[in-house]
């Protein structure tokens, strides 16, 4: 799964996720996006297991970018401790998505093949998504 090998800060807020997505809102790399319509905070372990059923219905053809990386911890207190005595430790990583975010990338198959992958990878994330294709492509 997605960690980062190393951060300024073990511990963060939680925040809240504001507006629309400032950068990567179009496709840099392939011809197919999946693209986020809503905000969201997705952990490492939901990008994986959209990426598992993505590459798999493509079967290893054509090629694939994951354009979002989990780089916010999420603190847990263990199980039946009482109120206070500070913040609990890193549990694991999540990545905040705002709308218009494009998180995944192919490039180099047919369009329905893309589109029912992305379909698939879709059901995995916490939030509603869209899937865009380059311009002049048959969408």
């Amino acid at each position: 799964m997605l960690a980062p090998k190393r951060t300024k800060y073990r511990k963060q807020q939680k925040g809240r996720i504001h507006g629309m997505a400032k950068g990567g809102t179009t496709l840099n790399f392939g011809s197919f996006g999946l693209k986020a319509e809503q905000a969201g905070r997705i952990s490492s372990r939901q990008i994986e297991a959209a990426r598992r059923a993505i590459t798999r219905h493509l079967k290893r053809s054509g090629r694939m970018w994951i354009r979002i990386f989990p780089d916010v911890p999420v603190t847990k207190k263990p199980v039946e401790v009482r109120m206070g005595k500070g913040k609990g430790v890193p549990e694991s990583w999540i990545c905040r998505v705002k709308p218009g975010r494009v998180m995944f990338e192919v490039d180099g198959v047919q369009v329905p093949l893309a589109k029912e992958a992305f379909r698939r990878g879709a059901s995995k994330l916490p939030i509603r998504t869209r899937f865009i294709a380059r311009v002049g492509e048959n969408a």
